[in-house]
């Protein structure tokens, strides 16, 4: 998929994960897992069956995998970006979760991953939202895949209303905090995308939506009264009716 600039997303996500401080809170999503895995567990653990796998969807650094392995037997976790994998294999403690290369708009390489671990639940944080509608189609196709007959999905998307969050933190006075900036700088500029769309790509690759509602999603960043700053988010649970 070709962007700005002649860069590949591919390109832009390396590029963003080399460049990332390697320091906890560095990156603007990136918050603890005690306010995002921790907070999002009582969503989604009812939904997830025992005995499955758990695949951590564009994990990233792998901070969410991590919390995430300490609930469940086996967590597997995926980026495209092998630069963030690398990362994530850094951490000092997984503790048990595995990190591998996987491109969710490869229908290949998902069937390939579900012919290996079977049925499994996933895991995904904000990956839709910097898709275009096409590779959106193309996640969804993937996670149908990997959840089979038995699995779940726990997604968790930026609201439209983010926009005026995001806007007003890149206007400050004294500047976008570096974090966002950084986002920015690599090219990583979300896709307009509807509240509603989340639903609309799940059910045409045929997933029914068992759950869903709002939930704040926490950022490394404090406003100017020192709260912390928090994207106004949807989640839905998903899977084969």
């Amino acid at each position: 998929m070709r962007m700005r600039d002649g860069m590949t997303t591919t390109e832009q996500w390396e590029s963003f994960w080399r460049a990332a401080p390697p320091a906890p809170g560095s990156v603007f999503w990136d918050a603890g897992p005690e306010h995002t895995v921790a907070r999002q567990l009582p969503l989604f653990a009812p939904h997830f069956s025992a005995g499955l796998p758990v695949v951590d969807a564009g994990c990233g650094n792998g901070t969410q995998s991590v919390i995430l392995a300490a609930h469940f037997a086996r967590v597997v976790g995926v980026d495209f970006s092998p630069a963030a994998i690398a990362r994530a294999r850094e951490l000092s403690d997984t503790g048990g979760a595995e990190f591998r290369v996987l491109d969710l708009t490869d229908a290949q390489a998902a069937a390939a991953l579900h012919a290996e671990l079977g049925d499994v639940h996933v895991y995904m944080r904000g990956v839709l939202h910097q898709c275009t509608p096409e590779g959106r189609a193309r996640v969804a196709a993937s996670l149908a895949v990997l959840l089979g007959a038995r699995g779940r999905a726990f997604l968790v998307e930026p609201a439209v209303a983010a926009k005026d969050t995001l806007t007003e933190l890149m206007r400050r006075p004294e500047g976008p905090p570096e974090s966002l900036a950084a986002v920015f700088t690599h090219g990583l500029t979300p896709m307009e995308m509807d509240d509603a769309e989340v639903g609309v790509v799940c059910e045409a690759a045929g997933l029914a939506v068992f759950a869903a509602g709002r939930e704040p999603l926490r950022t490394v960043e404090h406003g100017a009264d020192g709260a912390p700053v928090e994207l106004p988010s949807q989640w839905l649970v998903v899977g084969k009716g």
